[in-house]
């Protein structure tokens, strides 16, 4: 029996050893372990601030302050009789905005549930001030006036636009109805008519400040949330039909001082952009600037068209000093990094620990593709002329604050999503 024993445990130790001698050559040595676990630490959603997502912005918004000066300078001299106004007003707000940006990163984002409906209830007011101090009083220095349209409110010494803010308004308004109604978005009552309600209201108020883009990315922007949340893809279709009748008739009426022939001309413009008139000169200007930088461009800061030919070159039409300067090879750079900015923000909503976080990071998102596809799309005359601005390029205050203040969400959301670790 002990020789059995014996002859047992020694059986049991030789099977032992060899397991041992073949794990050895497999283990990673500890220091090259160590490196492997830092890095993805790094590039790991779940671990803490999602860094591709943080570094995206942080270069697209570089960039885009250096074109804005290359951009600006010559017409910020002339009409300010200072080269650096805008830079430095940009330079100011983007300073204020990654400081908010990163703040807002530690804040919990469920904690907008709750935020919701105070937050639609003043950009609504704010909205209502606009039209009341612009449009019925006529006081511009609270409501100023910008060409047909009435944008700004003055408060003090602050001046924004609260047709940026009612863009997050609507994506938080909608992500977070479709988190309470997941369940039933397949239905009229939950899935279509309160969104259309909510959706009407903030549009008219946005449209009635004749302010053709806003009404338009805030309507595209709420059917394609509704539309991910889970509506009826035939109650978009009719919705789209119903509204695209509606301004169709707006802007075929007769005459007025309403807006009607002026929105009829920005579709002539974009039927024959070059024909020589004063209508289609800022597109016409903006195809010379394209065309003028062929593959590589004619150097940073050396655009032609900027002085005095591309008007407002420091706004919506930015994107063509960058193409007149830069070239299509740097065009293309630009149009990936937004790519790339939005891949990532789509990965880390849809890996997000709830739906709300899901489609709020969704919806900010897409607000940023959105808004650089159809910038680039009215620059190139793709798209008749609707005035939007090119994200984290163009000047603006309230535009660049907003912007910053979504990636600092959608950076918190990035710190609990959900996501494999390979």
């Amino acid at each position: 029996m002990p020789s059995g024993t014996a002859r047992a445990g020694t059986a049991r130790g030789l099977q032992r050893v060899p397991a041992r001698n073949h794990e050895e050559p497999r283990s990673t040595p500890p220091k090259r372990r160590r490196r492997r676990k830092i890095k993805y630490q790094l590039f790991s959603l779940g671990e803490g601030l999602d860094m591709p997502l943080f570094v995206f912005i942080m270069v697209l918004l570089a960039i885009g302050l250096v074109m804005l000066f290359s951009a600006s300078y010559a017409d910020s001299y002339y009409r300010e009789n200072n080269s650096y106004y805008y830079i430095v007003r940009q330079g100011g707000f983007a300073i204020a905005g990654v400081i908010a940006m990163l703040f807002i990163s530690a804040f919990d984002y469920h904690n907008f549930h709750r935020l919701t409906l105070p937050i639609a209830g003043v950009t609504i007011l704010m909205l209502l001030a606009v039209l009341l101090f612009g449009r019925v009083l006529h006081i511009k220095e609270i409501a100023p006036a910008e060409g047909e349209a009435v944008r700004w409110l003055n408060i003090g010494p602050v001046q924004f636009q609260p047709s940026e803010v009612a863009k997050f308004a609507i994506i938080l308004m909608f992500a977070d109805m479709i988190s309470r109604w997941e369940d039933r978005m397949d239905q009229f009552m939950f899935g279509v008519l309160p969104f259309g309600v909510v959706l009407g209201v903030f549009a008219l108020l946005v449209f009635l400040e004749n302010h053709m883009s806003g009404t338009l990315i805030i309507g595209m922007l709420g059917a394609m949330m509704m539309f991910v949340g889970g509506t009826k893809p035939r109650w978009l279709v009719l919705g789209a039909l119903v509204l695209l009748g509606l301004l169709v008739l707006y802007m075929t009426r007769g005459g007025g001082e309403d807006g009607g022939p002026y929105q009829m001309g920005r579709i002539e413009v974009w039927l024959d952009p070059l024909e020589e008139n004063d209508a289609t000169w800022q597109t016409r200007q903006s195809l010379y600037a394209i065309g003028s930088g062929g593959l590589f461009g004619v150097g940073l800061g050396q655009s032609r068209q900027k002085y005095m030919y591309l008007p407002a070159p420091q706004n919506d039409f930015i994107f063509a000093v960058v193409c007149e300067e830069l070239g299509l090879v740097g065009a293309l750079v630009i149009m990936i990094l937004f790519a790339l900015l939005v891949w990532r923000g789509v990965h880390i909503s849809l890996h997000a620990k709830d739906k709300f976080g899901m489609m709020l990071g969704l919806g900010m998102t897409l607000q940023i593709g959105l808004q650089a596809a159809l910038n680039i799309c009215v620059v190139t005359n793709t798209v008749p002329n609707t005035g939007i601005s090119l994200p984290f390029f163009s000047y603006g205050g309230t535009s660049l604050l907003m912007l910053l203040g979504e990636m600092g969400i959608l950076l918190n959301i990035s710190r609990s999503a959900n996501v494999e670790k390979t």
